[in-house]
C-alpha cells in the first residue's frame, strides 16, 4: 500500500472532518423531518373514516382485524353502561361510588366526544371535573391530595355518603382588539367550590377545572415510540426557536415505575390502561387491578363504611376490553381539504408558528394492536408539555408539569365537536368560544404565534379558522 506524505494525510483528514461536519449540520432534526411530511386528509392513516355526523367519533377503525370486533363492541357497552350502587341484581355492573361524579364513561365523553362547562355556571359539572391538590407531592411525585377531599372533587355520593361539594364557574370579560381594530371579548373563568362537605378547603388549595376531551385516535398516540417524543423534546431550547417542549415523567400504576406521560391535559398518565383505570376510580368510583382501594379519604367515614361491588369492581377482562375500545376508535377524515380557503389557512398555520407545537404529523412503531402499528398520521400535537403563559395557567403542578405547562392537545376532530356535542367550547376548561378565542388565550411559548394571528388581516384569520374547522 502506498503511504501518503504527512502533509497530504493531514489535509485529507481535515477534508474528511469538514465533510462530516457538513453532513451532520445538514441532517434534519426529527421535528424538521416530520414537519416536511405531506399531510393527507386521512388524518388517522389507515384508521381513518370519512365521517360527518352526530356519531362521527364512535366507529371502530376500518383496518381493525375481525377478531377485535367483538371485544370492541363489548368495550363500547362498558363505555356507555350506567353503573349502579352495590348490591344490585346485575353483579357485573354494580359498585358505583361511594363518591363519584358520573355513572358512566359516556357521562363525560358524550358520544365519545368533548365535554363542556355547565351552561348555568353551577354544578353538577356535567362533562368536566375539578382536580384538587395542595403544595407538595405524593409518594410517587404526583400532586399531593387535599386532606378530607383527595385529588379530585366528587360532586355526588351514594345514599348516606355526603358529596364533597359543588363547583361553580363565573366569567370575567377580557376585552381586546385585533390588529385591524376589530374588537373581541374573551372570558376568564372564576372557579369556586360551594357547599364543601368535609370542612373548609385549605387556603393554599390548588384547583384545576378540566373538560373531557374527545376520544378519537388515542391508540395511535399511545403507539408513538417514546424515543420519538424524547427526540422532539427541547426542554432547554437548544435551537433558540422559543419552543421548549418537554416530556412529563409520571407514575405508571401498572408497572410500579416512572414512565413518559402522554394522556390527560398535563400528560399525567402514561398509557390508556392507566388513563381508563384512573378515570374509573376518580370519576365513577370503580376499583380495578390498578386502583384496588375505594376512592375515600381518611376523613370520609361514611364513604369507607359503604358497601362495595367486590374486589375489583372493574375486573381485568372488563378493563382490557374498555382499553381496546379506547385504543381503536376511528379518526374522521379532514373535510374540504382541497378548498382554497382551507389550503390557505393551512399555509398560515405553519407560517405563523402554530405547527411548532401542534406538529401535524407523527408516526407509530410496532404495536400490539395491528390497526395502529406503523402508521403515519396527522393529530397536530407533539404530545409534549409547553409553557402557555399566565393567562392559561392553573398554577397546579402535576409531576414534572408546572402550573403554566400543558400538553399540546390534538386538533383532529375538533371541527366536528359542534356536530357531535352541540358546542364549540375549547381549551382545557372550555372557556374559549371557538378557535379564534382559543388562539387568543395562548401565551408563553405560543405568544408570538398568537400575536401573528391577532395582527393578520380579517380574511386571513377567517381562513386559518376555516382550516381548523376542517380537521
Amino acid at each position: 500500500m502506498r503511504h501518503l506524505p504527512a502533509v497530504a494525510l493531514a489535509i485529507s483528514l481535515t477534508v474528511v472532518s469538514l465533510l462530516a461536519l457538513r453532513v451532520e449540520a445538514s441532517e434534519e432534526s426529527p421535528r424538521d423531518r416530520l414537519l416536511a411530511s405531506p399531510v393527507s386528509a386521512n388524518l388517522g392513516g389507515d384508521t381513518t373514516r370519512p365521517l360527518v355526523a352526530q356519531n362521527a367519533f364512535s366507529f371502530q377503525a376500518p383496518n381493525a382485524p375481525r377478531k377485535h370486533q367483538r371485544d370492541f363492541s363489548f368495550g363500547n357497552r362498558l363505555f356507555n353502561t350506567n353503573w349502579v350502587e352495590a348490591p344490585a341484581s346485575v353483579k357485573a355492573f354494580d359498585g358505583l361510588g361511594p363518591l363519584f361524579n358520573r355513572v358512566s364513561c359516556a357521562g363525560c365523553h358524550t358520544k365519545d366526544g368533548r365535554g363542556r362547562p355547565s351552561e348555568s355556571g353551577t354544578g353538577p359539572m356535567g362533562s368536566m371535573l375539578v382536580r384538587l391538590s395542595i403544595p407538595g407531592v405524593n409518594a410517587h411525585g404526583g400532586p399531593r391530595p387535599v386532606p378530607g377531599y383527595g385529588d379530585q372533587l366528587s360532586e355526588r355520593g351514594n345514599p348516606g355518603v355526603p358529596p364533597e361539594g359543588r363547583a361553580a364557574i363565573s366569567y370575567q370579560d377580557v376585552p381586546g382588539e385585533y390588529g385591524d381594530g376589530e374588537a373581541y371579548v374573551l372570558r376568564r373563568p372564576q372557579l369556586r367550590i360551594e357547599q364543601p362537605g368535609y370542612g373548609l378547603l385549605p387556603p393554599d388549595v390548588m384547583m384545576s377545572p378540566r373538560v373531557a376531551p374527545h376520544m378519537i385516535g388515542l391508540g395511535l398516540l399511545e403507539a408513538v415510540p417514546e424515543a420519538t417524543l424524547a427526540a422532539l423534546a427541547d426542554p432547554d431550547d437548544r435551537d433558540a426557536d422559543g419552543i421548549s417542549g418537554k416530556l412529563n415523567r409520571v407514575w405508571d400504576s401498572a408497572t410500579g415505575k416512572m414512565a413518559a406521560g402522554r394522556f390527560g391535559w398535563k400528560a399525567g398518565q402514561p398509557t390508556l390502561m392507566n388513563q381508563n383505570a384512573g378515570a374509573a376510580i376518580g370519576d365513577i368510583g370503580l376499583t380495578s387491578v390498578l386502583h384496588g382501594q375505594e376512592n375515600c379519604d381518611a376523613a370520609q367515614a361514611a364513604c369507607a363504611a359503604a358497601i362495595t361491588g367486590g374486589a375489583p369492581e372493574l375486573g381485568p377482562s372488563f378493563l382490557a376490553k374498555l382499553t381496546l375500545y379506547t385504543q381503536s376508535l376511528a379518526v374522521p377524515a379532514q373535510r374540504d381539504a382541497d378548498s382554497a380557503d382551507v389550503t390557505h389557512g393551512a399555509e398560515l398555520f405553519r407560517a405563523i408558528g402554530c405547527a411548532s407545537c401542534h406538529l401535524p404529523t407523527l408516526q407509530t412503531g410496532a404495536a400490539e394492536l395491528p390497526e395502529v402499528a406503523r402508521q403515519t398520521f396527522h393529530p397536530f400535537t407533539d404530545l409534549l408539555l409547553h409553557d402557555m403563559g399566565d393567562g392559561l395557567a392553573d398554577n397546579r403542578p402535576e409531576f414534572e408539569a408546572s402550573g403554566r405547562e400543558w400538553r399540546t392537545p390534538p386538533l383532529w376532530g375538533l371541527g366536528l365537536v359542534p356536530h357531535v356535542n352541540g358546542h364549540d367550547l375549547l381549551l382545557h376548561d372550555g372557556r374559549a368560544r371557538g378557535f379564534a378565542e382559543a388562539i387568543l388565550w395562548h401565551g408563553g411559548e405560543a405568544e408570538s404565534a398568537r400575536e401573528a394571528f391577532r395582527t393578520l388581516p380579517g380574511a386571513d384569520r377567517d381562513a386559518l379558522v376555516r382550516f381548523l374547522r376542517s380537521l
